[in-house]
């Protein structure tokens, strides 16, 4: 069972700030002199500024959309307005003109009116008011559908406390290249506040061009496995600096096999997650330490979580049993946006396929919602997919079943060639002496790229939609 966790001792938002006003916290890149510099005093005369000035709206009924580009920024106007007791909606200041279609259509903000001049701070005039969520975090589907999901201050700090409990750390200190609308870089920053560790705010993109901000060895880093996997393509480049960190967390989509085992083989201190929006990020981690044993799976649930795979009828299935994973976490989120009839209190039914081991790890399988039905036999596409990338001539594929007048559904495999691709008949070759008949694509696309999130989780409903136009 989940550990509970006294909320008497999490830390109000006003506490938290009053408890860290003024202190020497962030760390940022000088844009005009291209050197590492402390940031917290512009950071705070920031938020004192936006608090003054948000002041004068107190009592506004409509929650407020941030589109601010500027990540030390954003983050001060999310604890700004929350602050004033205003709700806040984030958004990715990258989406195109079809994300933010569909963002006008279910919020509404008024980009004639920002709250505060030069800042992407809008009213929101559709989002009906929630008495439980606090702040509404973007999180799009696979289909590509933007939807907002609801969090409380409590959910969020509880999912802080878990975290620290998990890794058993009094401070947090984290090295931040994550985009702060998303879940996994905003909870970053929320556990440097709330635990009183240093946070270095950098792009990505700087991160590549090796322009590393100095930071403590004892750092939590977190990539998404399309990061990780570009950064060890480049040799030893970035190896050392990886290899100093106290974790590197990989989540936000499921990681090769290949790459796992890249990692391991070159002592990177790999934290694999499992988590979700719906969680305030981890539900399940595996500690570094597992993992260079040679664990292979996402570890063990949070001290706040309690996880369990269930089966079709809701019963809980013995270690070794695959079926949904379910969690009761009281990090929980707090409704959707649009609405969707999903319970956000007690057990929360997951889209994610898998099974706990005799140790209580968890082995997450793929998503329910994927299974394609072929010939009446069903067909995890992570798994061919796994399959694929393991054999080394891929550097990309993506199963999806097509409607098929025989079998019902067959699985087309669209494949991006790497610089070993042997071509499609030797490929086809070994994948009929390692999968079942029913489990081998029998139609093949070769595209140039697979359509996925900046996070680098594939736009299934996308890439069914190319298969669909190229079949």
């Amino acid at each position: 069972m989940a550990t509970p966790l006294d909320p008497s001792l999490l830390p109000s938002l006003p506490t938290l700030l009053q408890r860290c006003q003024g202190r020497d916290w962030l760390i940022l890149k000088d844009e005009e002199a291209g050197v590492a510099t402390p940031a917290h005093q512009q950071f705070w005369t920031s938020l004192e500024t936006l608090t003054s000035s948000l002041a004068k709206t107190a009592g506004s009924p409509w929650p407020l959309c941030i589109r601010e580009v500027n990540p030390w920024r954003c983050l001060a106007t999310i604890l700004a307005a929350l602050g004033q007791g205003r709700r806040v909606v984030l958004t990715n200041p990258q989406w195109g003109s079809r994300e933010w279609q569909q963002v006008g259509d279910l919020i509404q903000p008024d980009w004639s009116a920002p709250v505060v001049p030069d800042l992407g701070c809008y009213p929101c005039r559709a989002l009906a008011p929630e008495p439980l969520v606090d702040i509404w975090i973007p999180s799009g589907g696979s289909g590509g559908q933007v939807r907002f999901v609801g969090h409380s201050w409590a959910t969020l700090m509880t999912a802080v406390e878990g975290f620290r409990l998990h890794f058993g750390v009094e401070v947090v200190h984290a090295y931040c290249v994550l985009p702060l609308h998303h879940v996994s870089g905003l909870m970053q920053a929320l556990r440097v506040l709330a635990s009183g560790g240093c946070l270095a705010l950098q792009s990505y993109g700087d991160l590549k061009r090796e322009t590393w901000l100095p930071f403590p060895q004892d750092s939590f880093l977190s990539l998404v496995p399309t990061q990780l996997q570009w950064l060890l393509a480049q040799g030893d480049r970035y190896l050392a600096r990886l290899q100093t960190y106290r974790a590197v967390l990989l989540g936000g989509a499921p990681a090769s096999p290949a790459l796992i085992e890249q990692a391991r083989q070159r002592a990177i201190p790999l934290a694999l997650t499992y988590g979700m929006s719906e969680t305030a990020s981890q539900a399940a981690t595996l500690l570094p330490s597992e993992f260079l044993a040679g664990h292979q799976s996402s570890g063990r649930s949070l001290p706040h979580v309690h996880l369990e795979i269930i089966n079709d009828q809701g019963d809980c299935l013995a270690p070794g049993g695959v079926g949904a994973i379910a969690l009761e976490t009281p990090c929980l989120f707090r409704g959707y946006w649009p609405p969707l009839p999903t319970p956000c209190q007690g057990r929360f039914v997951t889209d994610d396929l898998g099974y706990l081991d005799d140790q209580g790890y968890v082995h997450v399988l793929g998503r329910r919602s994927t299974t394609i039905i072929t010939g009446g036999e069903k067909v995890l596409p992570q798994e061919v997919e796994q399959l694929l990338l393991a054999t080394g001539q891929l550097t990309d594929v993506c199963v999806v079943g097509l409607a098929d007048p025989h079998w019902g559904q067959c699985l087309c495999a669209l494949i991006v060639p790497g610089p070993d691709f042997a071509g499609l008949n030797p490929l086809m070759a070994l994948m009929r002496s390692q999968l079942a008949s029913y489990k081998q694509p029998k139609r093949w696309l070769v595209v140039a790229a697979i359509p996925r999130t900046t996070e680098g989780k594939l736009l299934r409903g996308m890439a069914l939609a190319l298969a669909q136009e190229r079949a």
